[in-house]
């Protein structure tokens, strides 16, 4: 099959979009089948070349948004100009990633060649949009995010969502377009190895010394500032605690003055983006226990990861993680409570017993979320729209 893929984000942005999209085309284009991507430009120096892909990557001219400079618009005259030479290629299944400019290029496209539309809903836009428009009224966002929701599920034919969590809000915005549930998953063989005491001693942290960490893109929805405050209450049993933060985001220098604020600044590291195949191996496996707390994730990949590399985990469980810490006995889930969560991570940095227990468990647990196991699911299911489509095409006579 050929897949023309569209998104308004990819890297060298690094969120779980990017990392889901780039997911999907290596594991269609391993059950041989073609991908395209149309994707925003971040400027030359900072686009990933082609050859590193393995899949076409076309870039738009982009610029940069007021209220979110870390992404990226493509330009509404690039992607017009697009046009044409998308619909003269003979596309079996057009897939798009996020509600922007990629999706009207994806239904202008699908309408033009009758190729079938599948959008993946990445992202609770509800719940983000309250972090990155405060001077809106909370109802006033909420109210948008439903109402352009619907608009744009109802003009695709099929959508995946992540997480049985994200079905039900999707169901409850009155959303009747088909979906599917299946989760991006990840490459097992990429989160094996990693080594946590040559972290520690590159950095200063002492083999025993207690330590949890957390990687996650630095921004307000995926709650970190909960994350310090919980580290507060540890410290007082834990004087030498050291909390690790990987990751950046817009957040970074409001997170680093709470630290200070809170009285635990010497007690918290910031690492910033790690190389995903060495250094962030490294920094999971140097923790005694991984930490998330994002009340906003339809997938929570970075808690598989740390499955997959035998951390003990300690995370409430909402939306996606709610998914993917069902029955996991790697995971302790806590209540989005400072003091429950502080508890919950407390018992595992005083019992290395049941830390060696959870770790054990972790890689078992991470096998329900291999990727090339899951897009066997999102082959069938481009297969199937494909054959409706051309059912549905006109037979020239």
């Amino acid at each position: 099959m050929r897949i023309l893929m569209l998104s308004d984000v990819y890297f060298p942005r690094v969120n779980g979009v990017s990392s889901s999209i780039r997911t999907f085309a290596r594991e269609l284009l391993s059950l041989g089948h073609e991908v395209s991507l149309v994707a925003p430009s971040y400027g030359e120096h900072l686009d990933h070349p082609h050859h590193d892909e393995g899949f076409e990557v076309r870039r738009v001219p982009s610029r940069t948004i007021f209220f979110d400079p870390e992404d990226r618009l493509m330009r509404a005259a690039d992607v017009r100009a697009l046009h044409g030479r998308l619909a003269a290629r003979d596309w079996d299944v057009i897939h798009v990633h996020t509600p922007f400019r990629a999706h009207g290029l994806g239904v202008r496209i699908g309408r033009l060649t009758g190729a079938p539309m599948v959008e993946t809903y990445h992202t609770y836009f509800e719940e983000y949009v309250a972090h990155y428009l405060p001077w809106l009224p909370r109802v006033a966002t909420r109210f948008a995010a439903r109402t352009l929701s619907r608009r744009l599920c109802h003009e695709v034919d099929h959508l995946i969502v992540p997480s049985r969590e994200m079905t039900g809000v999707l169901d409850r915005y009155g959303i009747r377009t088909p979906s599917t549930v299946i989760p991006t998953g990840i490459h097992l063989d990429e989160f094996r190895g990693g080594d946590g005491a040559a972290f520690r001693a590159r950095h200063g942290i002492r083999p025993d010394q207690p330590t949890i960490v957390t990687v996650s893109r630095l921004a307000q929805e995926k709650n970190i500032a909960f994350l310090l405050r919980m580290a507060k209450r540890l410290v007082g049993d834990f004087p030498d605690l050291c909390f690790v933060i990987a990751g950046e985001g817009p957040d970074a220098l409001r997170l680093k003055q709470l630290a200070t604020e809170l009285g635990i600044a010497p007690n918290v590291r910031f690492f910033g983006n790690l190389d995903r195949r060495t250094t962030l191996l490294d920094c999971y496996r140097a923790g005694d226990a991984f930490v998330f707390a994002s009340p906003t994730e339809t997938q929570g990949l970075v808690l598989v990861e740390a499955m997959a590399l035998g951390v003990p985990i300690v995370s409430t469980a909402v939306m996606g993680t709610a998914t993917v810490l069902e029955g996991a006995a790697c995971a302790r889930v806590a209540r989005e409570d400072e003091a429950d969560f502080a508890g919950h991570v407390a018992t595992l940095l005083r019992d290395p017993g049941l830390r060696a227990a959870l770790a054990a468990a972790g890689p078992t647990v991470a096998q329900r979320w291999s990727a090339p196991v899951l897009m066997r699911q999102v082959e069938a299911l481009y297969a199937s729209l494909a054959v409706r489509a051309r059912r549905r095409r006109p037979v020239a006579v």
